[in-house]
């Protein structure tokens, strides 16, 4: 009933805004549709009510490349009582911002000051990146503005998707196509199943082309949960697959096939000197003293993910061509791709077989096959040893030779090889690779419960550890490892601490301490009641509220067991129930036992896929009440 409502309400409004608006204030019909729209999107405050994005190519005869003109302009309105948001346009040294205009709904100018600034983030470095922006105020609820953005690419290998949901809910969103014959271009539809978006094709009248056209109703905006996968597997999108374009007679390739996104990518590698001068007196140093190919390895290897600093240059071609090996040892900085070029460099130099190595990380939901620069995000470098192929990620601090981290596992990679390249997948690690391993061993002391606890971490639970140990300055270490271990409860004192080594990356890491807590145990009559959890894993974790599922940053495989002993001349007159649940994503129980005269608890949490999906929530959420319940009950003992 409310999308019938809402589209007389929408041919209404249009309707009067066909006409030359004298005011500028809301009228009847903007208030209504503010409000209908506030019912449907009651978590928004603006609203689009029409988003047209419209696309046209062109040719720079000078040096060969497609340029695309990208014009979107957007009929915003107020849904709630007042609003201020930011209008803003990303660009680089690979696109321009032609025209960036606000207007009143009587197509007025709006003045408002726009700004043009570099573009930073913490931790961030893009190169070239710059943004446009303006920040616009909405006086009352029905308020309009028209927005005009026009962003030329000054080589469609840079255009590669349109997106039709976006910040805001859109009442109707179009985007409008325009290819030339000249120009072969495949539109990849992704994600459309689920959304009744109209697609038709017809011939340009004004050129000698065809225009595509795709129109989507009650686009809601992009969802704001956090964790969620990337947007290349959630929303409708084209993806734009330039194939080659014709020019006096003759057919130039631009990615026709995966081997012209390669040749692309190679002939930027090409473009580097690689002066290794700099860096064969640390490899020597690194090398020397190796007792085997793998301890020479990984020294470099290592040396590499502690030495040099991890930014980002994600903008323009510094966001597809690697750093000089030199640039980035003598600057101790640089991005993926340098850290990748840079390990490569050494490697071979010490004189192994390495390549650079281009992936898309998770986050992205397209693979080789479709050749775009959309399609990575991140680069590797590979080592071929003995038959073995090895991938190294300097970015991942204390990721152990031969391991992998989760967001790059059982992705395809595409690997130099001369003037060819090789295609391999990333091998996939089970949530038992990941293990932690807690063993308490408790007893009750007067009112508190004493005891010593084991800790074992292994793959990236081990290495995650070990990064934010090792990124602390040398004075807040052990109060660190004092507040993780007893989770910031004052309650809770630890002592004697014993661990393995925290700087190696190789072994497991290995915690024991002593703990001592108070508040724990309270005892009335002949009755004690004990809480014996300390670390209440995945308390009040949820799923609520969200659209999309809840990915973690790697598989988990938790196992924890306590063991309390009853002390003489006490009964159990109180336990628990056990708990359990599962499915593909996950397998979870708490089981209570006794044996002699110990209390046996044990938590096993495992994480199979490093998701909860979405068809999980509602008995993942059941699970989760009941762990809640049952960490808030007590055990109660009974004197004889």
């Amino acid at each position: 009933m409310i999308k019938y409502t809402l589209s007389a309400i929408l041919c209404l409004a249009l309707t009067f805004s066909s006409f030359s608006q004298k005011r500028i204030e809301p009228e009847t019909q903007d208030i209504t549709l503010a409000n209908a729209l506030k019912e449907q999107y009651p978590d928004d405050n603006v609203a689009l009510v029409s988003s047209k994005d419209d696309v046209t190519f062109g040719m720079n005869k000078r040096d060969g490349k497609v340029t695309v003109m990208h014009h979107v302009s957007e009929n915003m309105i107020n849904i709630d009582s007042r609003a201020d948001i930011q209008i803003y346009n990303f660009y680089d040294g690979e696109s321009t911002i032609e025209e960036f205009q606000i207007r009143f709904k009587n197509k007025k100018v709006a003045n408002f000051y726009v700004k043009d600034e570099a573009y930073t983030s913490d931790d961030l470095f893009h190169n070239d990146s710059r943004v446009k922006y303006a920040t616009v105020d909405f006086p009352l609820k029905g308020y309009r503005y028209l927005t005009s953005i026009k962003k030329e690419y000054k080589d469609i290998k840079y255009f590669t998707k349109l997106y039709f949901n976006g910040e805001y809910p859109t009442v109707k969103k179009t985007i409008r196509i325009e290819i030339p014959n000249w120009l072969d271009i495949e539109l990849k539809e992704m994600n459309f199943e689920g959304y009744d978006i109209e697609k038709s094709v017809r011939p340009n009248q004004k050129a000698n082309g065809k225009i595509h056209t795709y129109t989507l109703k009650y686009a809601p905006a992009m969802y704001k949960d956090n964790a969620s996968p990337g947007p290349t597997y959630i929303y409708p999108h084209v993806l734009i697959l330039p194939k080659s374009y014709t020019l006096n007679g003759n057919t130039v390739n631009i990615f026709k096939e995966t081997q012209d996104l390669y040749n692309w990518y190679k002939s930027l590698v090409n473009s580097l000197e690689n002066d290794v001068s700099p860096i064969k007196d640390k490899v020597v140093e690194l090398t020397e003293n190796a007792t085997s190919d793998e301890e020479k390895i990984k020294n470099i290897y290592y040396w590499v993910q502690d030495n040099i600093r991890y930014i980002a240059f994600e903008d323009g071609i510094a966001g597809f061509k690697p750093d000089e090996a030199s640039n980035v040892f003598t600057k101790r900085y640089g991005d993926c791709k340098g850290m990748a070029n840079l390990t490569k460099q050494m490697l071979i130099e010490a004189g192994f077989d390495a390549r650079l190595t281009w992936i898309g990380t998770k986050r992205i939901a397209y693979d080789y096959s479709t050749p775009n620069l959309s399609v990575d995000n991140h680069m590797i470098c590979t080592l071929f040893k003995d038959g073995k192929t090895i991938f190294l990620d300097g970015t991942e601090k204390f990721n152990a030779f031969g391991e992998y981290a989760d967001r790059i596992q059982g992705k395809q990679v595409l690997i130099e090889n001369g003037e060819d390249y090789i295609l391999e997948y990333v091998p996939s690690s089970e949530a038992e690779f990941n293990k932690e391993q807690f063993a308490y061993s408790l007893k009750l002391s007067e009112d508190n419960i004493t005891g010593t606890v084991d800790k074992i971490f292994n793959g990236e639970s081990r290495s995650g550890l070990l990064y934010y140990f090792n990124s602390l300055k040398n004075d807040k270490k052990d109060e660190f490892l004092e507040y993780y271990l007893n989770k910031g409860n004052s309650n809770i004192k630890v002592s004697n601490i014993e661990t393995s080594d925290l700087q190696n990356r190789d072994s497991n890491i290995n915690i024991a301490y002593d703990v001592d807590v108070k508040n724990a145990v309270s005892a009335f009559d002949n009755q004690v009641y004990i809480d014996l959890d300390f670390d209440k894993e995945l308390s009040n974790f949820m799923m609520e509220e969200r659209k999309t599922d809840y990915i973690f940053s790697f598989k988990k495989d938790l196992e924890s067991t306590t063991r309390l002993e009853i002390p003489q001349g006490y009964n159990i007159t109180h336990l628990p129930e056990n708990i359990s649940v599962s499915s593909d994503n996950y397998n979870m129980s708490v089981n209570f036992t006794k044996e002699n005269n110990v209390i046996i608890y044990k938590k096993q949490f495992r994480i199979n896929n490093a998701k909860i999906e979405t068809i999980d929530f509602e008995e993942w959420n059941g699970f989760i009440n009941k762990l809640d319940a049952l960490y808030n009950e007590q055990i109660i003992l009974t004197k004889d």
